[in-house]
């Protein structure tokens, strides 16, 4: 699908409402990781556009209201980025500002990777990886037999593009013809302990040859993603897959220098720099 399409360019207004909230997202991750020593907070920075744009824009109250079944709904398959999640869910007002800070803390319900039932809108426990596209391709077809009209959102990572699992919820969506599921693909370049080492390429072609209609983005572009968003509503027959290009660390160079892996090591003595420069990059 070529980005050159007929959908609407964001208005201005709407760009710097969606830039303001991207980085109190950033902040609040920040805000979670600091002095920890550990966290996903690379990966949290680098998805934080695509929540943005999801919760904050396609999203709209009915869908936050977790008591209407046939509400738009999201699977977060890659639980360790719980962290950009929990950040949404308190700028949402969802979970408090001060639970932040207990973030992967011991009985703390925001765990490092989700875990269905402790914390409201979390549709699906995080991992093992590869069982999000399956679980979202379930619910779509609960949908379509419930006449619901709604959307199931799922985001995977490219590490989960290594496991079966995931290509036979490929083919059962397309199978089916599921078009009210949309799979948005997290491709950072990381897997469990450093780079991706499996080559994965060409994914959006590999979806294509499943039978989807594909689009590959900047992840962290927001006129893309919500150009994105707008052509994901469209249903044509197909179950549609998004490539969304993120980088780890986004947001603040600092994070984003550092090498891929899945912990970024901050010293006790950066944490400042590092807010002081989310702040200098966003100004």
């Amino acid at each position: 699908m070529n980005m050159n399409t007929t959908i609407d360019q964001p208005d201005t207004g709407q760009l710097t409402r969606l830039r303001a909230t991207a980085l109190n997202l950033r902040r609040h991750m920040v805000t979670q990781a600091r002095g920890k020593g550990q966290g996903y907070l690379g990966q949290g920075l680098g998805i934080a556009d695509f929540l943005t744009v999801l919760y904050f824009d396609e999203f709209k109250a009915r869908d936050i209201n977790f008591s209407i079944r046939d509400r738009n709904r999201f699977y977060l398959s890659t639980g360790h980025n719980s962290i950009a999640l929990w950040a949404a869910f308190a700028e949402l007002g969802i979970i408090t500002m001060e639970s932040l800070l207990t973030y992967g803390a011991d009985g703390s319900p925001l765990e490092m990777s989700t875990m269905e039932g402790r914390v409201p809108g979390v549709e699906m426990t995080g991992g093992s990886l590869g069982h999000g596209l399956g679980v979202a391709a379930g619910a779509a077809m609960g949908y379509q037999l419930d006449e619901f009209t709604s959307t199931i959102h799922v985001e995977i990572s490219d590490g989960e593009l290594q496991e079966g699992s995931t290509w036979e919820g490929a083919n059962t969506a397309a199978a089916f013809k599921l078009d009210n599921l949309v799979c948005w693909i997290d491709c950072n370049g990381i897997q469990a302990d450093g780079p991706i080492v499996v080559p994965i390429e060409p994914v959006a072609g590999r979806f294509a040859a499943f039978g989807w209609d594909t689009m590959e983005i900047d992840g962290n572009d927001l006129t893309q993603l919500l150009k994105a968003t707008a052509w994901s509503r469209i249903r044509a027959g197909k179950p549609k897959a998004i490539v969304l290009r993120t980088r780890p660390g986004c947001g603040v160079k600092r994070v984003e220098a550092r090498d891929k892996a899945h912990f970024v090591r901050i010293d006790p003595d950066e944490w400042d720099v590092l807010a002081h420069e989310l702040e200098l990059e966003n100004a």
